[in-house]
């Protein structure tokens, strides 16, 4: 299993939102590998389950914030 390593908001930010969406399925597989380990008792380090949540968090903060942005800059015109 490979482990996707955790981004800052500000990183994610750079990314484009395909980027982003590839980076989300990834993680959301991740925290699904990690949730089943932990039920079978095989997970060591039960910190990357906190970690893979935060990870989606942000991701879909920053989508948020992209689309709240689109949004505001059509009513405006």
């Amino acid at each position: 299993m490979k482990a996707v390593t955790s981004l800052r908001a500000r990183d994610l930010r750079d990314l484009t939102d395909d980027e982003l969406d590839h980076r989300l399925a990834d993680t959301r597989q991740e925290l699904f590998n990690l949730r089943f380990q932990a039920a079978t008792g095989a997970l060591e380090n039960t910190t990357r389950l906190k970690l893979a949540k935060r990870e989606i968090a942000r991701i879909l903060t920053v989508q948020h914030d992209r689309g709240s942005r689109t949004t505001k800059q059509k009513v405006q015109s």
